[in-house]
């Protein structure tokens, strides 16, 4: 089981809601992204570097879900935008998730064109571990969909994951994951914290 950091996801309750919090803390604009039909969601995407990105997703208002919503984003519809999740690559979505625990979900299967890929939703598409645990994607198609993304001059320097119980959810990713700015730290309130390099100095996003 080898995992990689694939992207970061800012949750919000709209995409101009989304998109203002992440103007404001990286002094960025985020590039127009996609909709998704099947969570009727859309997102503003950006690259933090070779292969990894920033996506900021919210409910599309003009879309109906054909199933519940991932990254929470049906539970939380009020709440204000945050970093909500991080997302790990692998290369066998299936395998990977026979090894986490249940709460991560089942794998999901989405296209969007030509591009599809597999995520890991839970069926009433809540988040485990209040978020703090990695959510698994994995890409079949090369080169990786960032690769295509507009570069806005920003690079993930580090990301802190925070929560009661975080030497537990770091062993269960264990050896799997080599990325020394991946950092869990024990702490009273599960949340994410990135440092991010950005056209105007490092920057910090929650």
């Amino acid at each position: 089981m080898n995992l990689a950091f694939d992207h970061l996801a800012v949750t919000a309750a709209s995409l101009a809601a989304g998109h203002a919090h992440v103007r404001d803390a990286l002094g960025i604009a985020m590039p127009p992204g996609w909709r998704h039909p099947l969570m009727a969601t859309h997102n503003r995407l950006a690259r933090l570097g070779e292969d990894e990105f920033l996506e900021v997703i919210a409910v599309d208002p003009e879309a109906r879900p054909q199933r519940p919503r991932w990254f929470g984003l049906d539970h939380h519809a009020d709440a204000p935008p945050r970093l909500g999740t991080w997302i790990l690559r692998t290369d066998d979505l299936a395998s990977t998730l026979a090894r986490m625990p249940p709460e991560c979900g089942p794998p999901v299967h989405l296209t969007r064109g030509e591009l599809s890929w597999q995520l890991s939703v839970p069926d009433d598409g809540s988040m485990p571990f209040d978020g703090v645990f990695p959510t698994l994607i994995e890409w079949p198609m090369r080169p990786l969909p960032a690769t295509r993304m507009a570069e806005v001059g920003c690079a993930l320097v580090s990301l802190t994951v925070r929560h009661p119980e975080a030497d537990r959810l770091q062993a269960l990713i264990g050896d799997a994951l080599n990325d020394p700015r991946i950092r869990f730290q024990t702490h009273a309130v599960a949340g994410l914290r990135a440092s991010i390099d950005t056209p105007d100095g490092p920057r910090t996003l929650v």
